[in-house]
Order: C-alpha cells, then structure tokens, then sequence
C-alpha cells in the first residue's frame, strides 16, 4: 500500500471547504478520497499555522496566539538550561 502524495493547495482547498461547506467533514473526506483522520489533521495544522502567523485584527485571537508563542518560548529557554547545566557538569 502506498501513500498518496497531495499538493499544498489541495489541501488548503479541502480545509477551506471543511471550514466553510455544510458538509460534515465525513462527506468531504469521503468525497475527496481522503481519511477522515488526515482532513482532520491537515484542519489542525491550518489553524496552527493561521494561530502563528504574526499579529490579528481580532484581539482574543491575538491572545490566544501569544499565550501559545509564550509557552514555546519557556519550553525552549528551559531545555536550553538544562542542557547549560548538563554540559556544564561533564568538564
């Protein structure tokens, strides 16, 4: 079994067709010869690339975007600590 290949905007096509259709997203997956769970996935990936793509006119989306930069942020000054300390402690 192979997997399919499917092009950036193919699949920008099916998330804005999940998102503004009355399908339900069983009839577009089904009707586009793709997973459910894939459509599913790729709609979770426009909306965290939609989320990070800077500054929004919308000020809770706004924060909701910075919540989330913020929490990256911290995790990543964290591990960079941790790893200060442990290549420290191996001289």
């Amino acid at each position: 079994m192979t997997r399919k290949k499917f092009t950036d905007e193919f699949r920008k096509e099916a998330v804005q067709l999940a998102l503004n259709s009355d399908l339900t997203r069983h009839q577009i997956a089904d009707d586009l010869g793709i997973g459910h769970s894939t459509l599913g996935k790729w709609i979770a990936e426009y909306r965290h690339a939609d989320l990070m793509s800077g500054p929004h006119d919308d000020v809770q989306k706004e924060l909701k975007r910075l919540r989330k930069e913020n929490k990256i942020l911290r995790e990543e000054r964290d591990l960079l600590k941790k790893a200060t300390a442990f290549f420290a402690s191996q001289k």
